[in-house]
């Protein structure tokens, strides 16, 4: 039996995901670069790069998903995107702190959040074999993320990087407030069974998850290196969509 069309919101979304997973594998390439400069723990470096090819194999499991959606060719970035910028004149240990707090430590772990919740009522097989790898994936993702910053604390930068990230916590936690739960957000209509079935989600529900994730993960993981997330997150800026 043909499958009805695809609603054209899952062809967006699934568009935009393989942008979002293309660009994350050219960030962690650029910040394994990185770890191999600053002479990194090699378990580090390697698990870098095997992130690295689970991004790509997360964006070609997306596009077979847009295509299945009907879509054609694919999402078009500028190469600027796909690097990372040096802060002039700080060590390169900041910044290598910088994107691991910021794009791992809290984009991957509320990531394992947001693709359970995704994939809970998804049922259109080559969307839910696309979320079962993510999800999966995403697992060591985080993991690899809170274990490179306890490395870079037992570095001899490592206060000079705690005192770094206490201070731009705040604008850590707004950025991700921003994508996920902006101040202002309004959920424009309610999903469809089929739009469900692509593997989407409620825009309050991605909000909900982040404040779970907050309270069950950035809270206790930054504390146990000595860093208090609650203070960070009052003081995060209020960001509207």
């Amino acid at each position: 039996m043909k499958r009805a069309k695809a609603p054209e919101r899952a062809k967006r979304e699934w568009l935009r995901r393989i942008e979002a997973e293309y660009r994350s594998a050219a960030i962690t390439q650029h910040l394994t670069l990185w770890l191999i400069q600053i002479g990194a723990s090699p378990d580090l470096i390697h698990a870098g790069l095997r992130i690295v090819r689970d991004e790509l194999a997360h964006a070609d499991m997306s596009h077979r998903a847009f295509v299945a959606c009907g879509g054609i060719g694919g999402p078009a970035m500028g190469r600027d995107t796909l690097e990372l910028g040096r802060t002039r004149g700080e060590p390169l240990e900041n910044d290598v702190a910088r994107v691991c707090v910021d794009v791992f430590c809290l984009g991957e772990t509320v990531a394992v959040r947001l693709f359970k919740e995704l994939r809970e009522c998804c049922r259109v097989p080559v969307a839910r074999r696309a979320l079962d790898r993510i999800l999966r994936d995403e697992v060591r993702h985080r993991d690899f993320g809170w274990e490179l910053f306890g490395w870079l604390l037992e570095t001899p930068s490592g206060e000079a990087i705690r005192a770094l990230v206490v201070r731009e916590l705040p604008g850590y936690f707004a950025r991700i407030r921003g994508l996920y739960a902006p101040e202002d957000v309004r959920e424009d209509r309610a999903l469809t069974a089929d739009e469900l079935a692509w593997g989407l989600m409620p825009v309050a529900k991605y909000g909900a998850q982040l404040e779970k994730t907050y309270q069950r993960d950035y809270v206790p993981r930054f504390a146990k290196v000595g860093i208090d997330a609650r203070v960070a997150w009052d003081a995060s800026p209020k960001i509207v969509s």
